[in-house]
Parts: C-alpha cells; sequence; structure tokens
C-alpha cells in the first residue's frame, strides 16, 4: 500500500510499505479520510515520533476491509470511525474507564502506525460503527468534535453561560458549535489571524476580535457586563492564558484545551486574578470514550446524525497522500489560509453506499 512515512523528524515520504495485516481482535480499515491536526505539525517538523519510521495520522475513519481470528462478522463492511487510544486495560486508570489518562498506552498515529496511509489495523474495541446518513469525511472529524466536546463538558454549562474561546482555528471553532448546539449565550472568539476571523463570520458567528487591534481583557467584561462565565484558552499561548483569567468573572471557569510550544508563565497580577475572583481552572485532556460518565465519542456521532453539529463546513482543504506534505507545509508556515485538512483516499469514498 502506498503511506506517509517519517523517517526522521521533517522527513516525511510517501512510499511503498506492506500491507498490514489484522491480529486476532483486530480489523483491518481501508481509510476514507484522516484530518491533519495541529499536533501533527511538530510531531513531523520538530518533535518527532517515538520511533522511526512511523506512519502518523490519528484523526480517521474508514470501512472495514478485513476480519483478524475471533471477530465478528458483523464488522465486515461497516463504516467505522476509530478511537487512536490503545489503553493496556492494566492500569489504575484503566480499571477507572479514564483510558485517557492510561500509564502504558499505545497510539495510532504517533506510537505505532497510523491512518496517513491506505489502510490501518486496529482492535474491534476502537471501532464506532458510523450512522446512516453521516458521511465518512464528518466521521474523520470525530476525535477532535469529542476533544471539543469534553473541553466545554468539564464545565458543566448552563444555558445562557456566555463563553470566550481563544484562538478560532479547528479546535476553537468546534467548541464554539458545541456551545451553539447547547444553548450558551454569547460565544466570543479571539485571534490575532484575521482570515481566520473571517472564516468565523461566514459560519455565522458575530462577537469576533482581532487581538492584535484591542484588549481582549476589556472587550470581554465589556460585552457581558463583568465577564464571561466561561473561558477556553485554545491557543496554547501564555498570553492568551493570562488574557483569560483576567477576562473571566468572578467564580468563573478557565479550561486549559490548547497545546503549548513553550513554558507557559504567570504574571502576580494573572496569578491573583485567579485567587481574588476564585476562579476554577479545569484542565482537558483528549475525551471519553467508553468509560464514564458517558461515551463521547457516541455523542458526537449521535450529534452528526441528528445535524445538531454541522463539521463539514469547517474543512478547508482536501488532499492526497502526494499532497500532505505540502499542506502540512501551509499548516506550519502559515503561508496561506487553512482550516481543518483532510486527506482523503480517493478508492475509499467518504459517502456510505
Amino acid at each position: 500500500m502506498q503511506a506517509c512515512v517519517l523517517h526522521a523528524i521533517g522527513d516525511l515520504r510517501v512510499e511503498e510499505v506492506p500491507l498490514p495485516e489484522p491480529a486476532p481482535g483486530e480489523v483491518r480499515v481501508r481509510i476514507s479520510a484522516c484530518g491533519i491536526c495541529g499536533s501533527d505539525i511538530p510531531r513531523v517538523f520538530t518533535k518527532g515520533t517515538y520511533h522511526f519510521p512511523t506512519i502518523p495520522g490519528h484523526e480517521f475513519s474508514g470501512v472495514v476491509d478485513s476480519l483478524g481470528e475471533g471477530v465478528d462478522a458483523e464488522w465486515a463492511h461497516a463504516p467505522v470511525a476509530i478511537f487512536p487510544l490503545l489503553p493496556c486495560f492494566k492500569c489504575e486508570a484503566c480499571a477507572q474507564q479514564a483510558y485517557a489518562q492510561c500509564e502504558d498506552y499505545n497510539y495510532l498515529g504517533s506510537r505505532c502506525d497510523g491512518a496517513f496511509a491506505e489502510y490501518v489495523c486496529a482492535p474491534t474495541w476502537n471501532l464506532l460503527r458510523v450512522p446512516h446518513g453521516v458521511s465518512l469525511e464528518e466521521a474523520a472529524m470525530v476525535e477532535p468534535l469529542a476533544v471539543a466536546a469534553h473541553a466545554l463538558r468539564r464545565t458543566q454549562p448552563d444555558p445562557g453561560d456566555n463563553i470566550l474561546i481563544f484562538g478560532a482555528g479547528p479546535i476553537g471553532l468546534m467548541v464554539a458549535q458545541w456551545a451553539k448546539t447547547w444553548g450558551l449565550g454569547k460565544i466570543m472568539l479571539v485571534d490575532e489571524d484575521v482570515e481566520k476571523l473571517r472564516f468565523a463570520k461566514k459560519l455565522g458567528y458575530k462577537h469576533l476580535l482581532d487581538a492584535r487591534e484591542s484588549d481582549p481583557v476589556e472587550w470581554a467584561r465589556t460585552k457581558t457586563n463583568g465577564g464571561p462565565h466561561i473561558v477556553i484558552e485554545a491557543a496554547g499561548s501564555p498570553i492568551a492564558l493570562g488574557q483569560a483569567f483576567q477576562a473571566v468573572r468572578d467564580f468563573g471557569k478557565v479550561v486549559l484545551l490548547g497545546n503549548p510550544a513553550g513554558d507557559m508563565p504567570l504574571s502576580q497580577a494573572d496569578y491573583w486574578a485567579v485567587m481574588r475572583k476564585e476562579v476554577t481552572v479545569l484542565g482537558t485532556w483528549n475525551s471519553v470514550y467508553k468509560g464514564y460518565p458517558k461515551n463521547e465519542w457516541q455523542l458526537v456521532l449521535d450529534a452528526l446524525a441528528a445535524g445538531t453539529v454541522d463539521v463539514t463546513p469547517l474543512i478547508s482543504h482536501r488532499c492526497t497522500l502526494d499532497e500532505l506534505m505540502t499542506h502540512m507545509e501551509i499548516m506550519r508556515d502559515r503561508s496561506a489560509f487553512s482550516n481543518k485538512i483532510l486527506y482523503v483516499n480517493p478508492n475509499c469514498s467518504p459517502k456510505q453506499d
């Protein structure tokens, strides 16, 4: 099969590799679509994967192509979304169904081969059947949609709560969509990229701010008469983190969602803001899959099937394996506007039969 193989930092090649064979309890999936995650950029260009060579790609969907020993025939030819984390099922976190906190996990696309390829193998435990009416392109975005849902669910929002989101990239816009779906009040988005803000405006969001032009803290507090109830830091920026603590209202909640590129120092004033306003600071990591209190992956698929969320407008580019590196360089260099970029396998239809 053809795959994009990372041989070293910055050395991603399209080449022919052996077709994987499913082990007992596994299936082979013919990839339909795989998103480029923001975390794939440092993984390919600066940090590397856990070993070389590795096939990256962890936001994906496809059709079951082959069954390993012991796999129920009901999975044959099934359209599926795939949870990329492979838990150990032995640690204390796994015993509590907190699989994202597993102490000895494997991971498709970073610790083992992923979906920037034509095929990948995965255990049946990691599969969710895609409902009729949901395209496989939509199913490839279940992973980031679940991450966004989990981040907002951590705050236990009430209808009408005002929310401020730092970062209008794919994950920030997915949080905004959940906020709209769940009946929150003013949905405010802040970014330094005017093209991202224009894109958000096209999607129907009204409360948008270019952080280079105005102070996000004063803007948000004025719009909400004292500050938003919820602030999502989805940019991974130390400046945005400090502004999040300054902007949130008394007894409000701040969620740390963005992956930081470096240290995230706090000024004394920002630290005091957390203390004096008794801000609740929430970490968020991955999403809940087959665990307590709710399977957020199933929540996402149900919402896609019901039409209460619509991620197709977030797709700005589609590419082949041969074009993948070019599109990753666009994301790295910000040489052109992009939102969600999908690798689409031309040999596997994005629509269900």
